[in-house]
């Protein structure tokens, strides 16, 4: 009975769907956080979570467990910086970019934005990272910003010489990296959670809609909204895809990125009063239209270590970039149907069934996901995506064991792949 009330609690307080991480996890960190408190019976560890906003704290950081690296899925980075240089930048010849990291982790991902943008040549008075998460724990080790071997994976660590510092057993980023971000503490679902509209010319919000229920869903899809600029720019995870397809948004059309914008309005639609219009979400329900063009400038760019997934060079796998592109804009049935056409043609490929796993993910068919992702590792037993997801959808079903099996495994292949 215990158990469940705690779940009920987290549920209430963070959004979390027990299921998608399991009870036992729940379990296994209420009883670390009551051995911590020396409370020997359940009901009275209950009582003083709900009386004591330190210990609710407490408990959600025990229950909370990061996992992120420098430059994780290196499409997101960069398309931000295109985004940036050739939309942003062209329309906006002074002041200043504001980012949202939300939730930051432990600064990976928010430093990782910083050192994109850097390299793409803009200025560091031109650009703020606002990195928020629910943990002060995490927090803690974002601003003291000292990194393991854990947090840099891949062969393409070029970046860690340009922007970090050498210490001893860790790297730091340098001062102009760890200038742009401010962390702070925040609860999605609170009331008070950035107050405004429209701040934000980007948000990365990246795999954790996925740990909501539907109502959590929905409740924080209406934040990101209200946070994103008219003309903004939200990076999801690719099991989100179909959630933001299914709250007016729309896909930016960029391959692997998971990044969509908000669905203009209809002009009928747009409140006159243009202050009060900013101080509330636009309504949910509007006309489709396409986003204006904006032509490209030229801009000089200081470096540009960053590059989108590279070309598959044999033919027969241009068919499964065509299809990560309109899976991207949540074309999914015709997606399906290239992928399903390439197999017929090609046979079993690894990245034709990951896609397709990907797709039933995003439709919510989790068994027939899990399928997909089993037979891409059948012929990739190191295809480090289909086994963080596979792990995930696991997770979701309970078995515990099972999913961090697979997320060492994809951790050793994460470590083998960086040589």
């Amino acid at each position: 009975m215990a158990g469940a009330e705690f779940e009920r609690l987290l549920q209430e307080t963070m959004g979390l769907d027990a299921a998608t991480i399991g009870s036992a996890a729940i379990e296994r960190a209420v009883q670390e956080r009551q051995a911590a408190c020396r409370l020997a019976d359940p009901q009275a560890y209950l009582a003083h979570v709900r009386a004591s906003e330190a210990e609710l704290q407490s408990l959600i950081e025990a229950v909370v467990v990061p996992e992120t690296w420098f430059f994780r899925d290196r499409e997101a980075f960069a398309a931000l910086a295109r985004l940036v240089l050739e939309s942003w930048l062209p329309r906006h010849q002074a002041g200043t970019l504001r980012l949202l990291s939300l939730p930051c982790s432990t600064g990976e991902e928010p430093y990782s934005m910083a050192m994109a943008l850097l390299d793409a040549g803009l200025p560091p008075g031109r650009f703020r990272i606002d990195a928020v998460d629910i943990s002060e724990r995490s927090l803690a080790l974002a601003r003291r910003a000292q990194y393991g071997r854990n947090s840099f994976r891949g062969k393409d660590l070029a970046f860690r010489d340009r922007h970090f510092v050498q210490l001893q057993g860790a790297w730091r980023p340098n001062d102009t990296v760890r200038a742009q971000v401010q962390f702070q503490q925040g609860n999605l679902f609170s009331p008070a959670f950035l107050p405004g509209a429209e701040i934000y010319d980007v948000v990365f919000c990246r795999n954790v809609l996925i740990y909501f229920d539907r109502m959590g869903q929905d409740a924080a899809v209406a934040v990101l909204r209200r946070l994103l600029t008219a003309e903004g720019t939200l990076f999801v995870g690719p099991s989100e895809t179909g959630l933001l397809l299914n709250h007016d948004f729309v896909s930016a059309r960029i391959p692997l990125a998971f990044a969509f914008h908000k669905r203009p309005a209809a002009p009928a639609e747009v409140a006159a009063d243009v202050p009060e219009a900013r101080r509330r979400p636009l309504p949910l329900r509007q006309q489709i239209t396409m986003p204006p063009r904006v032509p490209q400038a030229a801009k000089p760019r200081v470096v540009r270590p960053l590059a989108a997934a590279k070309p598959e060079a044999p033919a027969q796998n241009s068919g499964i970039a065509e299809a990560a592109r309109l899976a991207d804009q949540g074309r999914f049935a015709e997606a399906e149907a290239i992928c399903q056409a390439h197999l017929a043609a090609n046979g079993a490929t690894a990245e034709a069934l990951y896609l397709l796993g990907l797709l039933r993910d995003a439709a919510g068919r989790l068994d027939e996901a899990a399928g997909y992702y089993r037979k891409t590792l059948y012929l990739d037993r190191d295809h480090r995506e289909a086994l963080s997801h596979l792990a995930l959808l696991l997770r979701k079903q309970g078995d515990l064991s099972g999913a961090q099996l697979l997320q060492a495994r994809a951790s050793r292949a994460e470590r083998k792949s960086a040589g």
